[in-house]
């Protein structure tokens, strides 16, 4: 039994690898449908197991997982009644084009100067949803002008900073839809997952076109998504703000230490 994980190979990898890799995937999807944030587990569990492969190999495979993963998430959001077409339709276009807008000016600054930003408001974020305990389980008063507005806005520069850095997208645009929109925690977390499902069958089909996926890695870890995927998606729907709020800190903690690694020891990120 231990040969066969150890001789075992999947696309090159052992047996053994693949399986751990689907742990932690597992454990990102989980805290994906809940918070957002899954790649902050996801993106490095890649590429420790890929090692001195290039790194777009590990980020493009991610994607099969997360892309996979994020339907079933989404699905149990829409098919509980938690998606407003009315303003996550539009959202979708709006996130896709700031995201290439990001990706363009990724292109063309530096992103140490976003980290070193995102070093001094992240914390700040952190410690303001742990210390406001009023996660809403109902809608706030707003009208749908201004509701749309704010949405749509934040779809557009939150997917801007998608396209141009990307970990805890899902995150900021929950806080977005909660605090600014004035949308309830589950209608909220449905709406991200729209987007972010969009984005992420994006990115697969930019990656698979560039040759970037070792596609039977990608569709075993995927099992493991889906599995993080409705789970947590289904604790979210049950529990609303109670769990979902904790969860969005912890996504701003981890997101926090990921910045400032990737600060400090540069050559692991690279």
């Amino acid at each position: 039994m231990f040969s066969l994980f150890t001789q075992t190979t999947v696309d090159g990898f052992a047996l053994w690898v693949v399986l751990l890799l689907g742990g932690g995937v597992f454990l990102a999807s989980f805290m994906d449908a809940i918070a957002g944030g899954g790649g902050i587990i996801s993106c490095p569990a890649h590429l420790i197991a890929f090692g001195d492969l290039p790194a777009p190999y590990a980020l493009g495979t991610n994607k099969v997982s997360a892309a996979i993963g994020t339907v079933f998430s989404t699905a149990r959001f829409i098919k509980s009644g938690y998606v407003d077409w009315k303003l996550f339709a539009p959202s979708v276009v709006f996130a896709l084009a700031g995201s290439v807008a990001g990706t363009w000016l990724q292109h063309r600054t530096p992103d140490a100067v976003l980290k070193y930003l995102l070093l001094i408001v992240l914390p700040v974020v952190a410690v303001l949803t742990l210390r406001n305990r009023s996660w809403p389980d109902e809608p706030g008063e707003i009208s749908f002008q201004k509701q749309a507005a704010v949405v749509w806005a934040a779809a557009l520069l939150i997917g801007g900073y998608d396209g141009y850095y990307g970990p805890g997208t899902g995150t900021f645009l929950m806080i977005a839809f909660i605090r600014l929109a004035k949308l309830d925690t589950r209608h909220a977390a449905g709406g991200v997952k729209v987007i972010n499902l969009s984005s992420n069958i994006g990115s697969l089909v930019t990656q698979l076109a560039g040759g970037y996926v070792f596609l039977r890695v990608g569709l075993i870890a995927a099992v493991f998504s889906i599995a993080g995927h409705y789970l947590g998606s289904g604790l979210a729907i049950k529990n609303g703000s109670r769990i979902v709020r904790p969860a969005v800190a912890a996504v701003l903690i981890l997101l926090t230490l990921k910045v400032g690694s990737e600060l400090l020891f540069p050559e692991f990120w690279s």
